[in-house]
């Protein structure tokens, strides 16, 4: 069995996706309001975010938006259990640097050998006593330095993390011109790929 972990928007692989916290900031935008009444001083970064959530409200339209608030929060497929960020929250997850407790005490609860999640934007593939744990790293906004896309195969449910060059300059120029507000900033990220502060 081989299967990517990749976004399934038009819903026809047969791979549902699950709920982002992105997602969930776009037909709820309280959620975001309150993760972040919980982090310390990054009050101008979720300004930013709202702002560009706005437009991406108005982009989307309501019915995209709807389809958005209907994804599972987990998918399970055989030995594999799929969330974004962690089984009780699509905003909080271990970072890349846990500790294998960390990973256990999140992941072990959802009952799976193999865990997979993207939260973070770095990818890696650990195991923590019996439980693999890996995160698929992000298709663009990469954190960790590498600029090409990221993306997790699994083979016989064995995962391995693959890396693709994409047109990034392509990508930013065509960032420039959607109009987006703050497109500068996601353009810096691109080319870095590190998370940098607006």
């Amino acid at each position: 069995m081989r299967i990517a972990i990749v976004s399934d928007i038009q819903g026809g692989l047969d791979w549902p996706g699950v709920l982002g916290n992105t997602d969930e900031m776009l037909f709820n935008p309280q959620s975001m309001k309150d993760f972040a009444s919980g982090s310390p001083n990054p009050q101008p970064l979720f300004a930013v975010i709202e702002e560009m959530a706005k437009a991406d409200r108005e982009a989307l339209g309501e019915e995209r938006i709807a389809w958005l608030s209907q994804l599972p929060r987990m998918h399970v497929h055989g030995p594999i259990a799929l969330v974004h960020a962690s089984p009780t929250t699509a905003w909080k997850s271990p970072a890349h640097s846990a500790s294998d407790a960390d990973l256990e005490s999140v992941y072990s609860p959802l009952g799976q050998p193999i865990v997979i999640y993207g939260h973070i934007h770095r990818p890696y593939i650990r195991t923590a006593s019996a439980l693999t744990v890996a995160n698929s790293g992000s298709v663009s906004l990469s954190y960790d330095g590498d600029p090409r896309a990221s993306y997790l195969l699994l083979d016989d449910s064995t995962p391995s993390i693959r890396r693709v060059e994409y047109d990034v300059e392509g990508e930013t120029k065509a960032l420039a011109a959607c109009g987006l507000p703050h497109s500068e900033w996601i353009a810096k990220m691109l080319r870095s790929a590190s998370a940098e502060m607006p």
